[in-house]
């Protein structure tokens, strides 16, 4: 069984991000023990008393964890923290946030989060949401300029 400190430090392996934007005690120590073992990383700490002057960050980050946050914050304000982590060009975003905290499914697919995974951990259960920038939103057929102004119908209607 993964706990979340296993699945939060997988996360970090496998991107290997050179600027890394930690936001709760577990992303803290898992970015902590990250920039330990690769001195190139650059760590930005985020604590609930700091966040409403971090943005704009001084720099566009590869990665950022956010744990244990969310479920103290009031709902405007986390809605508020994520969108900001996002539209200041944050690479990938993962969330681990408890069950129990008041967050949905459905409010993190609002925000272009996937669900990666339900982890349990001394009875206490979490979910892991992620966001990458890359492939949030992908290419639909019909979304491209081939199918814009039906081509197909000039000089034959007027609409």
């Amino acid at each position: 069984m993964t706990t979340p400190h296993q699945a939060v430090a997988r996360i970090v392996d496998a991107i290997e991000p050179n600027t890394l934007l930690v936001c709760g005690n577990l992303a803290e120590e898992v970015g902590r023990l990250w920039q330990l073992h690769n001195d190139t990383t650059r760590l930005t700490t985020l604590s609930e008393t700091t966040l409403s002057t971090a943005f704009p960050l001084p720099e566009v980050q590869d990665l950022a964890l956010v744990t244990g946050v969310l479920e103290q914050l009031p709902r405007d304000e986390g809605e508020l923290l994520l969108g900001q982590l996002r539209n200041y060009g944050t690479h990938q975003i993962a969330v681990l946030v408890e069950s129990d905290g008041g967050w949905s499914f459905t409010d993190f697919i609002a925000l272009g989060f996937r669900r990666q995974a339900e982890l349990t951990n001394n009875g206490k259960t979490s979910t892991l949401y992620t966001y990458n920038i890359d492939n949030y939103n992908h290419k639909r057929a019909w979304n491209n300029p081939d199918n814009w102004a039906n081509p197909e119908m000039w000089d034959k209607a007027r609409w």
